[in-house]
């Protein structure tokens, strides 16, 4: 390889960042012309195409995307570097990069993260919320130091990656107060035919709760169903319907969404998982959420369940 030119390399971070050179350009103020000849420069020094063409577009390559990643750690660094220079805190303050899946309650993954907040030395945490697959994929080159799931790693994935049960929770039905005063009685048997906000179909608890549902003969009518939770909890304090949520923040759900609690499932369990690149954890943020998680936010659902 050539000596690595920077000012191609920003070029380059510039254009991954912004999704196009026209946009890029704009934000150095020089022309597309001379970004498109810099890319070029860039590629022959590397030996290798940077980016490839997606229709009218841009995307990345595979050495583009591997590419990416160390700019983006140069360029962050080089800004701490100019941020200490001015006067401003220590660099030596640790980043954790946090993926959350969208099936994951806000609160929990409120819940989970606060430890780290809580360290004498807390990093500087940057939560990403995605689906499990793309974070898994941020995960596989390092751009993710952990990711929060409902579910394991799906089975034959080809990503080094590695579970760590933080623990499970019960499941509480919710509802205004005027739904509640009207399916409480009786439950669940009275979520037949109730009306129901539900997670997607691809979720691991909705393939729970339809299984608990089919057992009991029970048939409610599916109002909606969602990837994201809190969007779900939005409709259900907007009285659309019943919905389901971990037992273990259910006081935080009815305080938040100004709801109550129809009724508890024990038998349908919600579990959550860290997933690491590394078997045995070393991040000392990851070690105390994980820690925090298992002693304390699940703790008393899990030994109830016992």
């Amino acid at each position: 390889m050539d000596h690595l030119n920077y000012s191609h390399l920003f070029y380059f971070w510039t254009v991954a960042k912004e999704g196009s050179i026209v946009k890029a350009s704009e934000v150095l103020h020089i022309t597309p012309q001379t970004i498109s000849g810099q890319l070029k420069l860039l590629d022959a020094a590397i030996g290798a195409r940077l980016f490839k063409r997606a229709g009218r577009g841009l995307t990345l390559s595979d050495t583009g995307r591997a590419a990416f990643q160390y700019a983006d750690e140069i360029f962050e660094l080089g800004s701490e570097l100019a941020h200490v220079v001015r006067g401003g805190h220590s660099a030596s303050q640790l980043i954790l990069n946090v993926g959350i899946t969208q099936s994951i309650p806000k609160l929990i993954a409120y819940k989970l993260i606060k430890p780290a907040l809580s360290l004498e030395k807390p990093p500087r945490v940057v939560c990403h919320e995605a689906s499990l697959p793309d974070l898994l994929s941020e995960l596989a080159v390092h751009r993710l130091d952990l990711v929060f799931s409902d579910m394991p790693v799906p089975f034959g994935l080809n990503v080094r990656a590695y579970d760590h049960l933080l623990g499970e929770s019960g499941v509480s039905f919710f509802a205004t107060k005027r739904l509640a005063r009207t399916y409480r009685q009786g439950f669940p048997e009275s979520l037949n035919d109730a009306p129901l906000l539900l997670p997607s179909s691809t979720s691991a608890l909705r393939r729970r709760l339809d299984s608990w549902l089919a057992t009991l003969d029970l048939a409610p009518s599916t109002v909606a169903e969602f990837d994201d939770s809190a969007l779900l909890k939005a409709f259900g304090q907007a009285g659309s319907g019943l919905f389901p949520g971990p037992t273990a923040i259910e006081a935080e759900i009815e305080a938040m969404y100004r709801v109550v609690v129809v009724g508890r499932v024990e038998a349908v369990r919600e579990r959550f998982y860290a997933i690491s690149p590394e078997r045995k954890l070393k991040h000392p943020a990851v070690i105390a959420i994980t820690e925090q998680a298992r002693a304390k936010l699940f703790a008393q659902t899990s030994d109830a369940h016992a």
